[in-house]
């Protein structure tokens, strides 16, 4: 899944993902749990609706493998390989709390504290094709259900390089769609904005550029570059409105992979 087009810019990007497709005969030196983690960079909108950006920290986490004592395992201890066919994963996504009186457009708005969404999501892959469909539950700034699929197209030129792209679309609930995008009766008298009540559906739609390199076996680089254009109620809210419809991201990153043998 897509990583750091999840989250807003006024915390740290976080993000999880699984390729735990069943392994059979993954390679592994016994027993043990391998994964990924990525520390790097990022720029993306102060806010959903945002003209503005900042930099932040960019970290990430990635599940590969779980072997165990008997043989069997899910995912692949070689942290390069690709998830291919169908595969099940967790979907995580942070997202920054907005403090409305950082940004003149939104004095007198309701501060949203920073909020926590975790789901499911299945995916199928070849070699030249990933497609995924995940579903999260939002906790803390809003309680509400939202939802993402994408496909990519990809590309590798040798056993180095990985190169992506593909469109993505993000759906959410009526909770999470008035949480970010609409503006309550009290809040319109006490802002520059007008009321407006936003209800949920197809919020955005909008396409991530991806690019990985292995520097050997345990360490790498990765960045992406992604775009994302609000639609209907989202489009619509005041809030955009008074910043921008087209939202723009990119991180760039290094990659440690670990193997605990137990």
């Amino acid at each position: 899944m897509t990583l750091s087009r999840l989250t807003s810019a006024a915390a740290l990007a976080l993000a999880l993902g699984s390729g735990a497709a069943v392994a059979q005969n993954a390679p592994t030196d016994g027993p043990g749990l391998t994964f990924t983690l990525r520390g790097g960079v990022a720029s993306t909108p102060e806010y959903f609706g945002s003209d503005e950006y900042s930099a932040a920290p960019d970290l990430g986490f990635r599940f590969n493998s779980l072997q165990l004592n008997d043989g069997s395992g899910f995912g692949s201890a070689d942290p390069w390989a690709e998830s291919l066919g169908f595969n099940v994963h967790g979907a995580f996504r942070y997202i920054g709390e907005r403090d409305s009186s950082d940004f003149d457009e939104l004095r007198g708005l309701d501060d949203i504290d920073d909020a926590v969404e975790l789901g499911l999501g299945v995916g199928y892959g070849t070699d030249n094709f990933y497609a995924f469909l995940d579903a999260r539950r939002g906790f803390g700034g809003h309680e509400s259900w939202v939802g993402e699929a994408g496909m990519d197209l990809i590309y590798r030129p040798d056993d180095r390089w990985r190169f992506s792209a593909g469109p993505r679309l993000f759906w959410g609930s009526d909770g999470y769609a008035d949480t970010y995008f609409g503006v309550s009766p009290s809040e319109a008298a006490s802002s520059s904005l007008g009321a407006y009540d936003a209800e949920g559906g197809l919020l955005s739609a909008g396409v991530e550029v991806g690019a990985r390199y292995r520097i050997n076996d345990d360490w790498g680089v990765e960045g992406a570059l992604t775009y994302d254009r609000y639609m209907n109620d989202a489009e619509d809210s005041p809030i955009v409105e008074a910043g921008s419809d087209d939202q723009w991201g990119v991180r760039l990153g290094l990659t440690r992979t670990f193997r605990l043998r137990f």
